[in-house]
């Protein structure tokens, strides 16, 4: 096994990482930026590096700084996490060629399966369901028109190098096409540095469903499928598994033509492959070559460390596991807890946690970073921690989850715990009768 690997990431995930390492018995290597000297995942690490300012460019993204760390602490293998440089083909192809093992698929792959519009065709060679639309990159308005003409509005515009609903427009009309239009690409510009934009059939009560993969030179298997829908502007809230909705033909419909598709290309790695499900069909929607932040709800109910699996298959080459090693028990819930006010349109709420107690008891989980006397910064992502409880069924996991919120304190900053609460409790939510579009629609706080 590896001895040393670095950690390219802050927060929650490099804490997940760590503990990994840790059960490996490999040693760790944690960068930081200047604010994060005192972080959670500073202090678990073995050894830490400084790489930069505060800034994201200059520090967690800064590649030439990341390489020297690398260098300076003779790391065998670096862990991207989740975003940052996690799905960045250059960082990925430096490493390649500086023989350093980047856990996660090849250069290549990433490159090929991060561009949209390249990913759409792949999958659909492979015998996937595609959205309709454009076949590829559309830079001409009156194109754009044609198309939308074809396919009937509503319609999503979609950056190609996109993610997080950046450079994402939904066109309800002709009349709104010209502006949204412009607005999508000035965003994808600006976000991506690629201002290339394509255009789908735009699904008006769709579910998000997706499926996590494993997949090594010899062997892809699945660990089922987790449901997504529970989301803010394209932001997920709330992740489960299994999903409520999906019958058991499409289910194995949907993990045989993911698991095909993942096997042909020459995937080695954990991935997840992402889907919009509406009237009992679901469509490709993207491929995360890497971790998801919803991965503990697949462990939960598989009873597998998906970033050892990780780990194991850089190292290996190929995933030691089977698919009838696979068995599901239970089902499992996420909340994402973010240091936002719900109140006043999720407004950021930085400070210092003043007073922290995370719940515990039986099939409860925190995946988190935070502690009394830890400053939230306004400069990285708002989520703070992850709680993730398991149950027999979805009812008693609902309940479990809704007893492990009512324990929760986090004082001195305001978070969506209260959020959750609600929506834990909403009837929309115990019956499953909600799509992505639910809280963008309903006012709940």
């Amino acid at each position: 096994m590896f001895k040393k690997i670095l950690i390219a990431n802050r927060g929650e995930i490099a804490v997940r990482v760590i503990r990994a390492c840790k059960e490996w018995g490999i040693s760790t290597v944690a960068i930081h930026s200047d604010v994060d000297r005192d972080s959670m995942h500073v202090r678990l690490a073995d050894e830490s590096v400084c790489v930069g300012t505060h800034q994201p460019l200059n520090s967690y993204l800064n590649i030439p700084a990341i390489m020297s760390a690398i260098e300076l602490t003779n790391a065998e293998a670096v862990h991207p996490g989740y975003g940052f440089l996690s799905e960045n083909p250059e960082f990925a192809k430096i490493l390649e060629d500086y023989k350093i093992k980047f856990v996660g698929p090849s250069s290549k792959l990433i490159q090929m399966m991060g561009d949209k519009i390249q990913a759409k065709k792949i999958a659909k060679q492979y015998g996937l369901p595609v959205i309709e639309g454009s076949d590829g990159g559309v830079k001409d308005i009156n194109q754009a028109k044609e198309i939308c003409k074809k396919i009937g509005f509503p319609v999503l515009i979609k950056a190609s190098a996109g993610g997080g609903g950046k450079g994402m427009k939904i066109v309800n009309k002709e009349s709104e096409f010209d502006a949204l239009f412009a607005t999508a690409k000035s965003e994808a510009q600006k976000y991506f540095g690629n201002d290339e934009i394509y255009i789908e059939k735009f699904f008006q009560n769709p579910r998000h469903i997706e499926v996590q993969v494993l997949s090594g030179k010899n062997r892809t298997i699945h660990l089922h499928e987790r449901d997504c829908s529970v989301q803010r502007r394209h932001q997920k809230l709330i992740e489960e598994t299994p999903s409520p909705i999906l019958s058991d033909n499409v289910r194995k419909d949907l993990f045989e033509k993911t698991v095909n598709m993942v096997s042909k290309i020459g995937y080695e790695g954990a991935g997840t492959v992402e889907f919009i499900y509406e009237d009992g069909k679901f469509f490709f929607l993207e491929m995360n070559t890497r971790v998801q932040v919803e991965h503990p709800v697949s462990e939960m109910v598989t009873g597998i460390d998906i970033i050892k699996e990780q780990i194991n298959i850089a190292f290996t080459g190929d995933t030691a596991l089977k698919q009838t090693d696979i068995k599901p028990r239970g089902h499992a819930i996420e909340c994402r807890i973010n240091a936002e006010d719900a109140s006043k349109n999720f407004q950021p709420s930085p400070g210092t946690i003043s007073m922290c107690h995370q719940p515990s008891g039986f099939r409860t989980r925190v995946d988190g970073s935070i502690f009394q006397g830890y400053k939230v910064t306004p400069y990285y992502d708002s989520m703070v921690c992850k709680l993730i409880c398991h149950g027999r069924n979805r009812t008693e996991a609902i309940q479990r989850m809704k007893r492990s919120l009512d324990e929760f304190v986090i004082e001195g900053i305001t978070t969506t715990i209260e959020l959750h609460k609600k929506l834990l409790s909403h009837p929309k939510f115990v019956k499953s009768d909600f799509n992505v579009s639910w809280l963008d629609n309903e006012k709940i706080i």
